[in-house]
């Protein structure tokens, strides 16, 4: 039997992804041990595990080095890359919107000369010239994006925005909202064909047991 290989962000997200495996039957008591070892093996189900940084756990399942990758909505929108999205996971909840001062709302949907800061600079593009049919500068940001608007470098953000509390505490709100994220399970095309009835079972179960939730 091959090995089924899965790419999990570092962080909070492998963690809960793991959390959800092990109640599926599926572990690998080498991820519990302190290695510094960059693959973990499960020999008796015949299952491989590597951690990544999200940006690149895309990239590893459209090229084949991933089975089966768990990633945010916002990473898959991100990085558009050629694999199938085949199921929400329900956890990890938050959402993609666009935020600024109060007073620049007006300008927000008359404006062709507005300057976005972002982390996200394909969705930024794909909300405001595909949707909005607006032109827009996109600059790009890898930190604090709050701070954009708050040093005047650009109007709005767009941005995940989890509970909100970080834009009040910079005077900043929500304008207007683009889509929900939260984690998704993705899948390599040549291996859903040729592994098909192996990760569908994992699908499944990973299904049921959100239905049980």
């Amino acid at each position: 039997m091959e090995y089924l290989t899965f790419a999990l962000a570092k962080g909070r997200l492998a963690d809960k992804t793991m959390q959800l495996l092990n109640k599926i039957g599926i572990s690998c008591d080498e991820m519990k041990e302190d290695s510094r070892k960059l693959i973990f093996t499960n020999e008796d189900l015949k299952l491989r595990f590597f951690l990544s940084k999200a940006n690149d756990v895309p990239t590893y399942v459209e090229y084949g080095a991933a089975d089966i990758g768990v990633i945010g909505k916002d990473t898959l929108l991100e990085e558009k890359r050629n694999l199938y999205e085949v199921l929400d996971l329900g956890f990890g909840k938050c959402r993609f919107a666009v935020a600024g001062k109060p007073e620049i709302r007006d300008k927000l949907n008359k404006s062709n000369d507005l300057r976005v800061a972002t982390k996200y600079p394909n969705i930024a593009k794909e909300y405001f010239y595909k949707k909005k049919r607006q032109t827009v500068e996109i600059i790009k940001l890898n930190g604090s994006v709050e701070l954009g608007p708050i040093v005047g470098i650009a109007d709005v953000i767009v941005d995940i925005v989890e509970t909100g509390s970080t834009l009040k505490a910079n005077g900043l709100e929500v304008l207007e909202e683009i889509c929900p994220v939260s984690a998704r399970v993705a899948v390599n095309r040549v291996s859903m064909k040729i592994k098909h009835e192996r990760i569908m079972e994992i699908v499944e179960k990973l299904k049921n047991l959100r239905g049980e939730n």
